[in-house]
């Protein structure tokens, strides 16, 4: 799957760059003596270099929601998102290689100037609409979508973060691209769906971690639950999540996770997205200190993002 979702009349795409994918993701051994120390192998599965503009998770869940669109001849992508977030920036970008019109239904005030974040979205060719927080909460009930319906006219609508069916079976392709043996899969956890869609991609004998960056994430076993029973029919792979490794709740940081980031990126040369890859590579190097894997466990880390807005 791949260049042909992209395929459309040259007119609704003008002039524009052609799209190139790095796929399947590239994955490098981590050469780290605390793992040594452990006899543990961790193999960095580097998604965040599929494309700098939708890496990782994001090309993952669009990709068939993209095929899904065009299959129901609707040529508009809407979706949610706070004024952050790399959801909103991926689907702006998915728009404009792909030739479709997208909108951006930002959580809480506009506020001028645009942050890097929307900004990147506007150049892209996304529209903009905001939601006080109180109508946010309630954004997928029946009349806040037929309110959007009425005021933009007929579009396909993916959730906040991008999770749904399609984005399943697309997270669900990542296993069958590593041809190194490996025990358990290491992913951070915002919404949910690239866990539920790996876990099920994995063989019985492999296992899937996913950490949550949201403080109190245990809530979110019911979701993934209810994503996989959407799109499998059942509760599917071998997962787990680990809870405490938050550092505060979402888009929050502490000294201690930034002193991890910046030995990190010493050590490697890697500078680890510190809302969610950092977290995510913190527990799973905690994890490995604290002796929960056996020495021969092989690790892959899911590197699903960036830690900069991309230039256009």
């Amino acid at each position: 799957m791949g260049e042909a979702l992209w395929s459309c009349d040259a007119g609704a795409v003008g002039e524009r760059e052609s799209l190139s994918l790095r796929l399947p993701s590239p994955v490098f051994e981590l050469p780290d003596d605390r793992l040594t120390a452990a006899g543990v192998h961790v193999l960095l599965k580097r998604d965040d270099l599929i494309h700098p503009e939708f890496p990782g998770n994001k090309w993952r869940k669009l990709k068939y929601n993209v095929a899904a669109t065009r299959e129901l001849g609707l040529g508009t992508l809407l979706t949610f998102g706070g004024a952050y977030s790399n959801h909103i920036r991926a689907t702006a970008a998915v728009g404009y290689y792909g030739g479709f019109a997208t909108i951006g239904v930002i959580r809480g005030e506009e506020h001028q100037p645009l942050n890097p974040s929307l900004e990147y979205a506007v150049r892209r060719g996304m529209q903009l609409t905001y939601l006080d927080r109180t109508t946010y909460r309630a954004k997928t009930s029946k009349a806040v979508i037929d309110g959007l319906r009425r005021e933009f006219g007929a579009f396909y609508l993916l959730p906040e973060g991008g999770s749904n069916t399609e984005a399943l079976r697309g997270c669900a392709e990542i296993p069958s691209e590593l041809t190194e043996s490996f025990d358990v899969l290491f992913c951070a956890v915002g919404t949910g769906g690239t866990l539920a869609g790996v876990a099920a991609g994995l063989s019985p004998q492999q296992s899937a971690v996913g950490v949550p960056v949201l403080k109190g994430g245990g809530y979110l076993e019911r979701e993934i639950i209810d994503l996989q029973t959407s799109a499998f029919g059942a509760r599917s792979g071998s997962w787990r999540l680990e809870c405490d490794y938050h550092f505060g709740g979402y888009a929050k940081r502490t000294a201690e996770l930034d002193m991890f980031i910046e030995d990190f990126a010493g050590r490697h040369g890697l500078l680890l997205d510190w809302v969610y890859e950092a977290k995510m590579m913190y527990a799973l190097f905690d994890l490995v200190e604290r002796r929960a894997f056996a020495p021969g466990t092989t690790i892959v880390a899911l590197i699903s993002g960036s830690a900069e807005v991309p230039e256009v």
